[in-house]
């Protein structure tokens, strides 16, 4: 999600925050894999990034991971649809994420795929990537022209690129985009799963903005905490703390509302928020019934308050007028 501090003398804490919140990348992985063995959803391609858990998740962990993963790529699918994929994606924070090759199995890859993330994790998928042909045989497919351009910290080819960057300082972030040919004048997808709540109102609202006012034609979808000032939201923040996990933009999590505020005050023109149970009700039900009968849920009660506790916000600006104000669940 973001990276070194600057000030040396808030470094030593930084860093220590910013290794907790490495540590969620990690966590939110092994959830996936194990949810996708256990049978919610199919991806060959995470095994290649992240260990098996070593003990079960909760029922209502996987539904949750299930709901989340089918509802941004719901969203991000209806963006290329809209695009007919002649469109660019910047996955932020991504993690271990494996989208970009679930795409390319899809037949719906953008023009470029780009992914953000700490250094230190870039380095790791980069070493996956090149270590596991499974990872590396579809970039080498989809690339053509000069030769692919990779380094500890990069990975540069025609239609895939990763990048180690500060979403904290937009200006280092655009300048290392552009060059990996990032287009400001292509229809542009900004992704951030869990990302924003780490950094502080002041730092995404800056990095909401620089996404505003650089794309004339963009989206941009953010999953993330919500309702965090009542009992429960409590209870999620001293889980974190206790892991040395700080949700330093917590504050916007307040409601749906604050959370569609913060998109609309930094520049989008349309904005939307809906929580997790509303997305898991909208979601193909025959899919549904079947993964929730993969488990069984005690906790109905818990699964609910959770899924209440999250949600999936999207904003747009469309000067070419293609209808993205209109997608929706």
């Amino acid at each position: 999600m973001a990276a070194a501090a600057r000030d040396p003398l808030s470094a030593a804490g930084l860093d220590e925050a910013d290794e907790a919140v490495r540590g969620t990348c990690e966590d939110a992985s092994v959830c996936k894999r194990f949810a996708v063995s256990v049978g919610y959803w199919k991806d060959p391609y995470i095994q290649y990034f992240v260990r098996q858990a070593k003990e079960r998740k909760a029922p209502e962990i996987n539904r949750g991971y299930y709901a989340r993963v089918h509802g941004v790529s719901y969203l991000i699918k209806a963006f290329l649809k809209k695009t007919e994929c002649n469109c660019q994606i910047v996955n932020l924070g991504a993690g271990m994420d494996t989208l970009f090759w679930r795409l390319k199995d899809e037949n719906l890859l953008p023009r470029k795929y780009f992914e953000v993330d700490f250094p230190m994790i870039v380095a790791r998928k980069i070493h996956n990537i090149k270590s596991k042909p499974p990872l590396s045989k579809p970039i080498m497919e989809s690339h053509s022209g000069d030769s692919l351009l990779i380094d500890s910290h990069s990975l540069d080819s025609s239609r895939y690129s990763i990048v180690g960057a500060d979403l904290r300082f937009s200006s280092d972030l655009e300048e290392k985009l552009k060059k990996h040919n990032l287009d400001i004048h292509l229809p542009t997808l900004l992704v951030a799963e869990c990302v924003l709540v780490y950094m502080t109102p002041q730092q995404s609202a800056n990095l909401l903005k620089w996404a505003a006012s650089t794309f004339p034609v963009a989206m941009f979808i953010n999953y993330e905490q919500v309702n965090m000032m009542d009992r429960f939201g409590q209870i999620m923040i001293e889980n974190l703390q206790r892991r040395q996990c700080n949700l330093a933009g917590v504050e916007v999590c307040r409601s749906l509302e604050s959370q569609r505020e913060r998109l609309l005050l930094n520049g989008w023109e349309t904005a939307r928020a809906i929580d997790m149970m509303k997305v898991y009700s909208f979601l193909p039900q025959a899919d549904v019934k079947r993964i929730e009968g993969l488990e069984f849920l005690d906790e109905k009660e818990l699964f609910e308050q959770l899924m209440q506790h999250y949600c999936i916000c999207w904003a747009s600006k469309d000067s070419s007028n293609l209808g993205l104000a209109n997608i929706t669940f």
